[in-house]
């Protein structure tokens, strides 16, 4: 989901002082900008149910895509706009912004459907399972997402939103004609309906083992 933030090379500055990277004062700092910053981003999540349907066809996979690192079933969700590492004291207006946003935008349901990959199924680097109905709406509604937050400081999306909820991450990207294969006879494959009542404003948290994920706030559609 997202991309990193990488830390800034070379020598930092603090108190007028440059500090190298291994001194400690750089470690307190580089501490306190992480606790002051919440790794976020706007989602929308999925009913246990599908979710359950999306691990069984994860597990379909294993056997001809060994070089995938999978998603936590209980992380499966769909990312809207991933926001990066935020201050704590932007997270209000972000949720204001977001409310605004949605408020005059109506709940819809959409259907999960079809497994594919980015940027080809020829050469996969990210393995996903899509929406069909429900998917116009869901454009709308990141539409109006990333919108809102750009009046509030943060970029536009530089590419057109493909609503999708990842699956894996291909780790050693290639030609794998077996996984191809294996992804076309998911092609139609139906995961199950959700219904979209919400976005979520979640904070992420990397850990060895995979992400974890907390909610911060939810906004609902049509709350104004």
């Amino acid at each position: 989901m997202g991309r990193d933030r990488r830390p800034s090379r070379g020598a930092r500055e603090r108190n007028g002082r440059r500090t190298a990277p291994g001194n400690p004062e750089s470690a307190e700092a580089a501490g306190s900008s992480a606790i002051d910053t919440i790794r976020s981003f706007v989602a929308i999540l999925l009913e246990g149910a599908v979710r359950g349907k999306l691990a069984a066809a994860i597990e379909r996979l294993r056997p001809v895509s060994r070089d995938v690192a999978w998603v936590n079933p209980g992380n499966i969700h769909l990312t809207v706009k991933f926001l990066g590492n935020v201050a704590r004291d932007r997270i209000d207006p972000i949720v204001a912004a977001l409310t605004g946003a949605l408020g005059e935008a109506g709940a819809f349901d959409a259907t999960i459907r079809g497994l594919g990959a980015f940027p080809s199924l020829a050469r996969p680097r990210v393995i996903w399972a899509g929406v069909t109905e429900g998917a116009g709406a869901m454009v709308e509604a990141a539409r109006r997402v990333d919108e809102a937050l750009a009046a509030v400081g943060f970029p536009r999306e530089a590419r057109p939103f493909s609503p999708h909820a990842t699956l894996g991450r291909v780790r050693r990207p290639g030609a794998n004609p077996t996984l191809a294969s294996a992804l076309r006879a998911e092609e139609s494959s139906e995961f199950g309906r959700i219904h979209v009542a919400g976005v979520r404003l979640m904070r992420s948290e990397l850990a060895p083992r995979g992400a974890h994920y907390t909610e911060l706030a939810t906004v609902a559609l049509g709350s104004s």
